[in-house]
């Protein structure tokens, strides 16, 4: 892990001043580093029999699509609302200052699939909790979430409602 690991780029005061953006696009654009990153998020999940891979807009999908693949598995995008084109079902949730909603089709998963849900990061924890919560509306067995960095000092891990998380890099 320590080319990942130091392959990231931090990004003092963004999106507001005191928070450290953890920059994740250096790893996209170095071929065997994503490669490494790509299995490294499957590979835990490669005997579970996960049939669906559900990716959280944007950056989750960047991850989420190959992962899929490496497991021989169909993709699904979670979006912000209004950006699917086709019937869906909404989870609403709450940020810091506000709301905000997933999305996914009415037919995205069967009753009873087993899913994996992708993202880049997790931080507090709302979207992702957001996310297991939408996919069990629509009947997803929600198998594990696999994300690239966890915030740990933010406990985002605690919202998860039992799936379990395995993240490739931890910050306290």
């Amino acid at each position: 892990m320590t080319q990942l690991e130091h392959l990231i780029r931090d990004i003092p005061d963004f999106p507001q001043e005191g928070v450290v953006f953890k920059d994740i696009t250096p790893v996209l654009a170095h071929p065997e580093a994503f490669a490494e990153l790509v299995a490294a998020m499957a590979e835990p999940f490669a005997d579970q029999g996960i049939t669906k891979v559900a990716g959280i807009e944007a950056r989750g999908f960047t991850l989420a699509t190959p992962v899929a693949g490496k497991l021989g598995a169909g993709f699904v995008p979670l979006r912000k609302p209004g950006k699917l084109p086709y019937e869906t079902v909404k989870e609403e949730y709450q940020l810091e200052y506000g709301t905000d909603a997933l999305e996914i089709h009415v037919d995205g998963v069967e009753e009873g699939e087993r899913v994996l849900l992708v993202d880049d990061v997790i931080a507090t924890g709302g979207t992702a909790a957001a996310a297991i919560r939408l996919l069990r509306e629509v009947g997803a067995d929600v198998v594990g979430f696999s994300v690239f960095i966890e915030l740990v000092f933010l406990n985002g891990a605690s919202k998860l409602d039992g799936v379990p998380i395995h993240a490739l890099l931890r910050y306290d």
